[in-house]
């Protein structure tokens, strides 16, 4: 995909804009202040005397952000006119942020405390100083947020209760697609790449379209290097508790506008372990990453290409135990009739068992903002991306020649915007953007789903001013999915007996699993909200939104086993497009040593789509016939309302010092259907909600210069999960989860030379430093249950399931390069 170029009548002008950054109180000049325009996607750092300069810049006018360690981040709108401008900034030292800069859902750079919309950074400091195993599972503690897991390297993220394709995923502001109503497998995203993430907790449909209903979460990677820099970096990280031992490699320059960059990251790990289940088999992975990005900048603004390259071997966790010793066992035969112990050198084995998935995503994106003669934007999103999922799931057949679910999926995105010239102080965008898709299943011998392609269109426009100390926002949209899956038939394979797709004269006696089916779903989301802003210490929001979502394909038309859930899967194509209205509320107070932040919702959801198991008319599992798994499922409709917050209050007493609390809540209840019948008691709660949810934190920052050690902090954390009962227990579909305790601690800092640039950083860090058993309510692996052969042997604690992970240590080395380049 070719970099894009556009000029429109006369040439704007090619602004240099030159400053100075000092200490508000001390005048002395700040050596290394980041200076960004987030619009433009430029960045420059202040050279030995504080002094920075920009060149190539349009005329118009732009956020510009000003960040340095210990201070408070300094955002001012400035007008550019003249060919040769200048600003000088003096910073503030604060140990407070509340000042973040953020770009997810707004069509220009927006500080969150003058946003409406109740959204979230989280910084780079942040995800390396709290261990993680994947991208998603590195925010999951953040009040609002939590994630579905499937062990250490499946993880989903939840926002307020809501998940999966409710949840949109963006790589750099670029939707992310693979497959999302999949349970067993996470985000195809390389977290050593990530170096901040922006949240959208609430409907984003306005800006994104369906799959936005719940909220967004913006996995943002390393940006290039600052103008005139090359930088680089390699990071190693190894964890105990499941021996996972990863490092990254990046490089990137950027030199007269031009840039570039480079990542390729690995990383491996055996069986993650408790110390009542043991090692568990079948949680083992294999990841390599890699990503590439060129750009350039020009007074017209900027184009970028990127490449990234995802490649996954997740091993599958069934769960199934030997009823003698308790030990795991593995699959061995298709009948299955018989299982195999696995051994102790197995499960501290890295090698890939043959029962596993392989999941590769290739994305190849362009992103371009282009300056227009009047000042008003044009920005031109365009990507492409190819998701392939293989389920090996035949342990007498050699993995790599047949796979049990195959599914490709090819993705084309488009975004458009258009940013018109403020007119009296509004700013206006209107736009339109969606994908088209098509997902073909018949490579497999397993068919859980249909072929489909599918093609989203949304127009919209939004609108923001300001007047004096209150901002309002707001804006409308029109969906709209035409969506066709394809009809399938199938027979056995005459010589390997596994199904397989037939065609024309070859249909008569054949299974008919998926029956041609096409509809168009569409819908009107929109928002309206205000912030006011009392002082520089208080302000206030409030948010109204309406969001949209197409049902997914595994809701509308699965019907069959999926390999790495182990049930049964139905779909129902009757179901309507779910409309959410949400009701927002928010505050936040700074002081010098606190900062207090509230934020309440409502969110009534019409058509909520969920999924029920099915008994059987004895009472037991629902067993489809033939299908050789115990449970059933299907997908069922109602009305929902989901309520609840997050309050979190930032203490700093002295400069040094951090103590950070943060309690979040969420209560889902189950309205039923318009006009039906009263809902059970057994029914009456939403399944799969996180309970209340508390972080305390206690951090001290320090420099040691006799040591050579900067950036240095130690820090003991408390996580609280309180007991959640309020589940959707009918017909056995989820159970209740007891709470628990978790404490964690790290230690960290940089090394510096003579010259105090950095040498290494290290991070030393243990989560569950008690071993503590639990099961995290989202994880899936809790109803694993351990043995098929006497599934109601209730007295025994452990066949309810897998618990999480126990204690980890976790060591973190980063070895970064920065120099300048020569003019």
């Amino acid at each position: 995909m070719p970099l894009c170029f556009l000029h429109a009548g006369t040439t704007p002008l090619n602004i240099t804009l030159n400053g100075q950054i000092t200490d508000a109180k001390t005048h002395i000049p700040l050596s290394g202040a980041a200076v960004l325009i987030p619009d433009l996607k430029l960045l420059v750092v202040t050279d030995s005397v504080g002094k920075f300069k920009i060149r190539n810049l349009p005329a118009g006018n732009f956020l510009l952000e000003i960040k340095f360690e210990g201070y408070k981040t300094e955002t001012r709108s400035i007008i550019l006119k003249l060919a040769e401008e200048r600003l000088n900034i003096a910073l503030l030292p604060t140990v407070a942020e509340i000042n973040e800069v953020v770009v997810t859902g707004t069509s220009k750079a927006t500080q969150i405390k003058q946003n409406p919309v109740p959204v979230i950074s989280i910084s780079n400091d942040y995800l390396i100083t709290n261990i993680n195993t994947n991208a998603i599972d590195a925010i999951a503690k953040v009040p609002g947020v939590h994630a579905v897991t499937t062990g250490p390297n499946v993880s989903k993220p939840f926002i307020r209760g809501l998940g999966y394709n409710r949840i949109l995923t963006l790589y750099d502001g670029i939707r992310q697609e693979g497959q999302q109503w999949g349970d067993e497998h996470g985000i195809e995203v390389d977290q050593f790449a990530v170096n901040r993430v922006e949240v959208i907790k609430g409907p984003a449909s306005l800006s994104y379209g369906s799959d936005a209903l719940a909220g967004v979460v913006n996995l943002i990677p390393t940006q290039p290097a600052p103008e005139g820099k090359m930088i680089g970096e390699i990071v190693t990280n190894y964890q105990t508790n499941n021996k996972m031992f990863g490092g990254s490699g990046m490089l990137s320059a950027t030199y007269n506008g031009l840039e570039w960059l480079g990542r390729i990251s690995h990383k491996e790990a055996t069986n993650y372990q408790n110390k009542v289940d043991g090692r568990v088999f079948g949680t083992s992975f294999n990841e390599t990453d890699a990503n590439a990005s060129i750009g350039i900048h020009r007074k017209w603004g900027y184009a970028h290409l990127d490449f990234v390259l995802f490649d996954d071997l997740q091993e599958i966790p069934d769960g199934s135990r030997d009823s003698a010793t308790w030990k795991f066992t593995r699959q061995i035969t298709e009948a299955d009739t018989v299982r195999q112990i696995v051994s102790d050198a197995d499960l501290n084995s890295y090698k890939m068992e043959p029962l596993h998935q392989h999941v590769q995503h290739y994305r190849i994106f362009s992103a371009n903002n282009f300056i227009l003669n009047d000042g008003s934007r044009l920005l031109v999103n365009l990507g492409f991306q190819r998701s392939i999922r293989r389920e090996f799931s035949h342990p007498e057949i050699p993995y790599q020649d047949i796979a049990g679910l195959f599914l490709q999926l090819n993705s084309f995105n488009y975004d458009i915007k258009y940013s018109l010239k403020d007119i009296n102080g509004w700013s206006i965008t209107t736009g339109i953007n969606g994908m088209y898709q098509q997902n073909t299943v018949t490579n497999g011998t397993e068919f859980v789903i249909p072929s489909y392609h599918q093609f989203d269109i949304g127009p919209f426009v939004t609108a923001k001013k300001a007047y004096g100390k209150l901002d309002i926002a707001g804006g409308l949209r029109f969906d709209s999915r035409s969506f066709q899956n394809d009809q399938l038939y199938t027979k056995p394979n005459p010589v390997s007996g596994f199904d397989m797709p037939v065609y024309g004269a070859d249909t008569i006696g054949a299974n008919n699993p998926f029956s041609k089916y096409s509809h168009i779903f569409s819908g009107i989301s929109g928002s309206i909200g205000a912030t006011y802003n009392f002082s520089e210490k208080l302000s206030m929001k409030a948010n109204l939104s309406r969001g949209f979502r197409a049902p997914n394909i595994a809701e509308i038309s699965a019907n069959g086993v999926h390999p790495g859930t182990g049930f049964y899967q139905i779909g129902n194509d009757n179901f309507k497009p779910e409309f959410s209205l949400q009701e927002d509320i928010g505050m936040v107070y700074s002081t010098k040593f606190a900062v207090i932040e509230l934020n309440l919702f409502n969110n009534f959801i019409q058509n909520y789509i969920y999924n029920q198991k099915l008994l059987g008319v004895n009472g037991a599992d629902s067993v489809m016939a033939g299908s050789g798994v115990q449970q059933t499922f299907k997908f069922q409709a109602s009305r929902a309302n989901l309520y609840g917050g997050e309050i979190s209050i930032d203490l700093h007493p002295l400069k040094n010092i951090h103590f950070e609390n943060s309690l979040s809540a969420v209560y889902a209840v189950n309205k039923g259907i318009a006009g039906g019948p009263s809902v059970a008691d057994s029914e009456k709660y939403l399944p799969f909600i996180p309970p209340v949810h508390g972080i305390s934190e206690l951090r001290f920052d320090f420099d040691a210069k006799q040591w050579h050690i900067k950036h240095g902090f130690v820090k003991v954390q408390m996580e609280y999960y309180a007991n959640q009962n309020r589940v959707y227990a009918a017909y056995g579909t989820e159970t209740r989860t007891p709470g628990y305790t978790l404490f964690n601690a790290g230690v960290g800092g940089s090394l510096v030379n003579k010259k105090a640039k950095t040498i290494c950083s290290i991070y030393l860090m243990e989560n569950n430093i008690f071993n503590t058993v639990y099961w995290d309510h989202l994880s899936r692996l809790k109803y694993f249950y351990g043995n098929y052969l006497n599934p109601s042997a209730t007295d025994n604690p452990k066949e309810h399931g897998i618990y999480n992970m126990g204690r980890n240590i976790s060591l973190k080395i980063t070895f970064p390069f920065n120099s300048s380049l020569k003019k």
